[in-house]
């Protein structure tokens, strides 16, 4: 009967957290499962205990891989990435070359140019994930590992991913041209997971029950085009000629 009352008293709490995101800005709601306001970590403690983990998505982790030094010990014994949706949008469509203009009034013939541009399309790295440690990349790692099932992957290694395009076109008598570039986005939302397991207690330590908290995440980037080996990939997106009267 202990553990029912023990159940009972339990309080939810909600702490929103604002996140900035590559397109906009979203809210994210924490829960806190506590037994009372004074246990409730704050959600930094919460990825604190993530990173310091000594199981990170199914992978047993040394404190090395956390810079932790002699004498640290791990905050909690598991911490997982769990994804619960997945999803690609097109993002901000932008102007990204200069006019062309072919207004001369004595032009007969559409005028050949070449429109080339680089566009650097910003990366989302999660509202919780802007720091990287150990070998593994960390929580990066956690996160990388979470996008390569899908079609589309994203390199958490890096905050832009560059779109570029150099073509020959025409431009019609009496039209002014430019080209806008739309990049092609994913966002992937999941939850942090951080288990603390029961402490039967000993002599010098009170016992404790077992402990789960959750951080939701959101990450959303360019996606990526698939590249030559040792090469980065160009982020994807659509390119669209936009004609104008002079």
């Amino acid at each position: 009967m202990a553990a029912k009352r023990r159940f009972k008293n339990k309080k939810v709490r909600y702490l929103a957290i604002g996140a900035s995101l590559v397109t906009g800005a979203a809210t994210v709601t924490v829960l806190l499962p506590s037994a009372n306001a004074a246990d409730e970590p704050s959600v930094e403690r919460i990825m604190r205990m993530c990173e310091r983990t000594a199981k990170l998505n199914g992978k047993q982790q040394s404190v090395s891989d956390f810079k932790g030094g002699l004498g640290d010990g791990f905050e909690s014994d598991t911490c997982d990435f769990v994804e619960t949706k997945f999803e690609t949008f097109d993002g901000p469509t932008e102007k990204v070359t200069v006019d062309f203009p072919n207004c001369e009034p004595n032009a007969t013939e559409p005028s050949k140019v070449t429109t080339e541009f680089s566009k650097a399309v910003g990366q989302g790295q999660g509202k919780y994930t802007a720091t990287q440690q150990g070998a593994l990349g960390g929580l990066f790692g956690a996160l990388s590992g979470g996008w390569v099932k899908h079609k589309g992957t994203l390199d958490m290694t890096v905050k832009t991913a560059t779109a570029s395009e150099s073509e020959q076109r025409e431009v019609p008598v009496g039209k002014v041209m430019h080209v806008t570039f739309t990049p092609k986005m994913q966002r992937m939302t999941g939850e942090w997971r951080v288990h603390l397991d029961a402490d039967p207690g000993s002599f010098a330590v009170n016992p404790s029950p077992e402990k789960n908290f959750v951080a939701p995440e959101v990450v959303e980037g360019p996606v990526i085009l698939d590249s030559a080996a040792g090469t980065p990939g160009l982020a994807d997106g659509t390119t669209k000629v936009v004609l104008e009267d002079c």
